[in-house]
């Protein structure tokens, strides 16, 4: 009996071993961009390809190199043999049973074989047609040329980007802005962890700005997860937006305001789309004196239409000191 649960507990130590080494094998979408990043800029440089694309990519044909192809043969971009390929392959269940698929000795191989793909294959050459920072119009490319067969795929690429901000490594020193916008997410959550308390307590949302980067004069601000900067004497939507290349129009989008709005010194201006709630733990707000939906929503970086239903409010309704606002 003894020995039987010896036997027992031995095996069940190498399962748990054996989870632990999978578990931690598996590869991060973050580790992988860390991994690859230098390539895919050092391909941008050469030849014109968005760095965001090559990741995007990367990152989706590959499961951020934990798919089998990937893991088999180094396959990063799920690139077919095709007649004019002469190196190894792999036999893959894809579009049909056991196609024929490129493999690498390296994923640097599989990288530069993407890049010279692209750049030699003349159903992509419409596409070197888009500066290297318009990754929308590159991932509906690729799909229109048919690199893919999803019906989504450009959806697909562009989601990618846009969540992880890949579109930062298309900018000139577009590493270090990546890694400093990286650090910044990463410093703000933990400071959303260890000075957040319990679920009812009012916050002061100035104490979550954290200045993440200074841009021509402007200092770059994050609260709530979205950018915005402070408006400065005779600023207006027209001139912020041409410092940041977005158009006033937009701008006012962003900052829920009428198009004739104008900006006074301090105003908060936020340079991309407010979230639909409050990202941190405190589920509530007490009303003081001089607020309204408005200053709440550019505050805490909530957009005003979503403040307003969350609380089943009118738009412009009012709200006195001393009432809750719900902020999720």
């Amino acid at each position: 009996m003894r020995l039987l649960r010896t036997i027992l507990l031995s095996a069940l130590c190498v399962v748990v071993s054996f989870t632990a080494v999978v578990a931690k094998e598996r590869q991060t979408r973050e580790e992988y961009v860390e991994k690859y990043k230098a390539i895919a800029i050092a391909h941008m440089e050469r030849y014109g390809i968005p760095a965001s694309i090559t990741m995007a990519q990367g990152i989706l044909e590959s499961d951020s190199g934990n798919s089998r192809l990937s893991t088999s043969s180094n396959n990063h971009f799920g690139i077919k043999c095709k007649r004019s390929w002469t190196g190894d392959r792999v036999y893959h269940d894809d579009d049909a049973k056991g196609e024929c698929f490129r493999a690498y000795p390296s994923v640097e191989a599989s990288y530069q074989d993407h890049a010279d793909f692209l750049d030699q294959s003349p159903r992509y050459d419409s596409l070197f047609a888009y500066p290297s920072d318009d990754y929308r119009s590159w991932a509906r490319g690729l799909k229109a040329a048919g690199y893919a067969t999803a019906p989504d795929y450009a959806e697909r690429l562009v989601k990618i980007i846009e969540s992880m901000k890949l579109y930062l490594l298309d900018k000139e020193n577009g590493n270090k802005i990546y890694s400093a916008a990286k650090n910044a997410t990463a410093n703000t959550e933990a400071w959303f962890e260890s000075n957040i308390a319990t679920s009812d307590e009012q916050i002061n949302p100035n104490a979550f700005r954290v200045t993440v980067n200074s841009h021509k004069g402007y200092g770059v601000y994050r609260t709530n997860h979205t950018f915005y900067v402070v408006a400065k004497e005779g600023d207006t939507f027209e001139s912020v937006g041409e410092v940041f290349d977005i158009s006033a129009k937009m701008l006012r989008k962003f900052n829920d305001v009428a198009k004739d709005a104008k900006l006074a010194k301090g105003d908060i201006v936020y340079i991309e789309r407010k979230k639909t709630q409050w990202l941190g733990n405190v589920m509530q707000h007490k009303v003081v004196r001089d607020e309204n939906l408005y200053s709440l929503s550019q505050s805490y970086g909530i957009r005003q239409k979503s403040l307003a239903k969350l609380n089943r409010l009118r738009l412009n309704e009012e709200v006195k000191k001393g009432d809750i606002v719900r902020l999720k």
